[in-house]
């Protein structure tokens, strides 16, 4: 598929989101415990201390944890975000040095914040939001809320949303400096949240647009290797993929775009007739591509892929039965109603040499899969993932495991119901090569201090609660991914 193809594509894409449609109104009445992880932040956050609550930091712990999510989704009257996908992207930067710990935080400075802040509400276009009536909209930058994810590289840090730029922060003091540009003729072109870095610092991304995909590679300084344009058999929906050492490995779930209507999420259908596609694609030859059948499920989130010498891989996934949360469920979240419990639970997939595809399914209900990031691409047995709670009324992550995929056992400690649980990242410890040899970073929201609270865990022993916790003098909202550095 050629650029102005993709361009097409893409632009049919972004007009899915144009239209006016009634607002999901929160009542104020009515509030859940809960309602702190979708408040709205109304400014910076200036750097404070953070108060530590428990523990002692571990000796050779020192770096900073970033992370990026949703922070503003009202605005007076309205209207207002309709999707908790549409916040404005809010970059929380927790600093651990000396046995202490601070935190600041700034709103990415994009050109949808500045707009909406110029009308005094939200009037920008998002995943399930619309653009009203004289909001500009030229192109997808227009309508990136810089709110998903975090990539750390050349020096910078870019905050993340899968439908446009990545936008360019000082890793410092969080000043924004703007839309990445990495060749003209790419200018407001897709660039996933989720990329996928090797161990040698090279990335690999995906920009998604109907049934195309334009694969994007970095070297390890941030400059733009390759930009070359791909196929996909279906219009689905590709929020991550995964990637071996040779090869990228992309899911094409029954989440597919197939009708021209507004807002993008609208757009879409869940179609479990048509299973779903796993398409793994050489690194090295974009046209070399293999096709795999599963059965259908809906998917956010991918861990880190492997080959074994006959050619089978392996990755987990966090897999759901259909895409009512997407759909529905983040939408009442942000009308302050409790959705029903996801039942997103962890799995295997195997891609076997024999080209048959394979899944198997965990009891381990959770989200967010992550790694030791040393080993990706390659061989490795244990992912970190954010367990989900049992209780009624609670729409949120409640505690963090280590599964084993060797054992079948999972190491797992549970905040309890006053906690939403957020990302957890690994750091290694400092002269270790061995997997898993370190410690979990993350953040939780406690409900009950109403309070933003970091925690440091000992990933061989997780079970045995933080190490140290410290508790902010805020409570942020919940919010999506990181990086450490």
């Amino acid at each position: 598929m050629d650029r102005r193809a993709f361009l097409t594509a893409l632009a049919a894409t972004s007009l899915a989101t144009l239209t006016p449609e009634a607002v999901l109104a929160a009542s104020a009445a009515a509030n859940p415990a809960w309602a702190p992880a979708v408040g709205d932040i109304e400014a910076d956050l200036a750097p404070r201390s953070l108060k530590l609550v428990h523990g002692k930091a571990p000796r050779g712990l020192a770096g900073t944890l970033y992370r990026n999510g949703p922070a503003k989704f009202r605005r007076g009257a309205g209207p207002n975000a309709t999707h908790w996908f549409d916040g404005d992207g809010l970059v929380r930067a927790f600093r651990i040095r000396d046995g202490r710990a601070g935190l600041a935080g700034r709103f990415v400075d994009t050109f949808k914040r500045r707009q909406d802040e110029q009308f005094g509400a939200m009037v920008g276009a998002g995943f399930a939001s619309t653009a009203r009536p004289g909001a500009t909209v030229r192109s997808a930058d227009d309508s990136n809320a810089a709110n998903t994810a975090l990539l750390a590289i050349g020096g910078e840090l870019l905050a993340l949303w899968e439908q446009g730029s990545p936008y360019a922060m000082d890793p410092d003091t969080l000043a924004t400096k703007g839309p990445k540009t990495y060749r003209p003729d790419l200018a407001h072109m897709p660039f996933l949240a989720h990329p996928r870095i090797e161990p040698n610092g090279r990335v690999w991304n995906l920009g998604v647009a109907g049934k195309a995909a334009l694969v994007w590679t970095l070297n390890a300084d941030g400059r733009l290797e390759k930009a070359q344009m791909i196929a996909l058999p279906r219009a689905s929906y590709i929020h991550d993929f995964t990637a071996t050492a040779r090869h990228l490995v992309i899911v094409l779930q029954p989440w597919v775009q197939d009708k021209a209507v507004m807002p993008f999420v609208d757009s879409m259908s869940w179609r479990p007739e048509m299973g779903t596609q796993v398409l793994v694609v050489d690194k090295d030859d974009l046209t070399r591509r293999r096709l795999f059948d599963l059965p259908p499920f809906f998917v956010f989130h991918l861990g880190d892929a492997w080959e074994e010498a006959d050619g089978t891989i392996r990755f987990d996934a966090c897999i759901e039965q259909d895409a009512g949360f997407a759909t529905i469920g983040a939408r009442e979240l942000i009308a302050l109603k409790t959705p029903k419990m996801a039942t997103t639970a962890l799995a295997m997939i195997t891609l076997g040499a024999d080209g048959k595809g394979r899944l198997e399914t965990t009891p381990l209900r959770a989200e967010f899969p992550r790694a030791d990031a040393r080993f990706a691409g390659s061989g490795r047995s244990r992912t970190i993932v954010n367990t989900i709670g049992g209780g009624p009324g609670k729409p949120f992550l409640q505690g963090v495991a280590v599964s084993d995929w060797r054992t079948g056992k999972a190491d797992v400690f549970d905040f309890g119901p006053d906690h939403c649980a957020e990302e957890m990242l690994f750091v290694p410890r400092p002269g270790s090569g061995r997997e898993l040899d370190g410690w979990l970073v993350g953040t939780s929201l406690n409900l009950k201090a109403r309070a933003t609270e970091l925690h440091v865990f000992d990933a061989g022993h997780v079970a045995d609660g933080p190490v140290c916790s410290w508790r902010s003098d805020v409570a942020l909202p919940v919010g999506f991914h990181g990086a450490w550095i």
